[in-house]
């Protein structure tokens, strides 16, 4: 079993990826739906505005300080190896980095950003609505999966 520092990164590993995936759940099971029954308009407009709040520091403390310390438990895990528990530290750090955070980068926020250049009651931004509810939701959902199973991951290593 991990103890001391070790067991209290892992312990806000837990936290932040568990924090992430309900955030993540939240869009996924209601508030992507509810955008969508919006007129195209106003679905724009309302994403818009939330993918602007969302770069505020609570959000962004939780989002990346929990991607740094998935990095740093990851680190750790590599140099110390904990006895029985390296595989679950190693599979959670990797969900949250390339599950969460890279799919971040890599999927909604580049749609995010096409979205934002689009203005709301144009009939190009009513065309590309649909499109964008879909994907970023499919993106989104792995997002989601990947930040529970990093929490998951690490409480199995605190077992």
């Amino acid at each position: 079993m991990i103890d001391g520092p070790y067991f209290a990164l892992t312990v806000l590993g837990v936290l932040g990826t568990g924090l992430t995936a309900g955030a993540f759940c939240a869009f996924s099971t209601f508030v992507m739906r509810g955008l969508a029954a919006l007129p195209p308009a106003q679905g724009v407009a309302a994403m818009n505005a939330i993918n602007t709040a969302a770069v505020r520091p609570a959000f962004m403390l939780l989002f990346l300080g929990t991607t740094v310390l998935t990095a740093v438990i990851a680190v750790v895990t590599l140099v110390l190896w904990p006895d029985g528990a390296a595989v679950e530290l190693l599979l959670g750090s990797a969900l949250h980095l390339f599950g969460s955070f890279g799919v971040t980068a890599a999927a909604n926020v580049p749609r995010n950003t096409a979205l934002l250049r689009l203005e709301p009651g144009t009939a190009e931004a009513a065309g590309r609505w649909p499109a964008y509810v879909r994907e970023w939701t499919v993106w989104n959902h792995v997002r989601t999966v990947a930040s529970a199973a990093a929490a998951l991951a690490y409480v199995l290593a605190l077992a």
